[in-house]
């Protein structure tokens, strides 16, 4: 990075919306847990992103973003139904493979560390306002 030198608020906003990409692809996950189709190719696959770091040389201080979400994971299960609406020419229906548990702690941890870049923009502007106070 070049040019101006990040403030924290940029630092940590970036951050948070790295986050919230996690967050919705988890919840995506979450949403399709479970769900089937007749194919492997058109089954579910989990999303996960892919994240950056980036070094910002001006200030200091680094920051992470999404560079792109991938599918990862388990393959689908195949499940012999050939009662099922959506079964393929040899009855099966493919489920997704997404853990859930996994994907339950991922959402934990991505909240915490939202919350814990809050924390950070509400100290610094604490911080702003105590040493614009001095100057009174």
């Amino acid at each position: 990075m070049s040019g101006q030198p990040m403030t924290i608020f940029q630092v940590a906003g970036r951050a948070m919306s790295a986050q919230l990409i996690r967050m919705n692809t988890t919840a995506s996950n979450l949403a399709n847990a479970g769900g089937t189709t007749g194919s492997a190719e058109t089954a579910y696959k989990t999303m996960k992103p892919v994240f950056r770091t980036s070094f910002d040389s001006a200030s200091g201080m680094s920051t992470v973003d999404i560079e792109r979400v991938v599918t990862a994971g388990d393959a689908p299960t195949k499940r012999y139904d050939p009662d099922n609406p959506m079964a393929d020419k040899d009855g099966n229906i493919f489920e997704a493979a997404v853990d859930e548990t996994r994907e339950m702690v991922d959402m934990m941890e991505t909240s915490r560390s939202y919350q814990n870049n809050i924390e950070v923009m509400n100290t610094a502007k604490s911080l702003i306002i105590d040493t614009l106070k001095l100057g009174r």
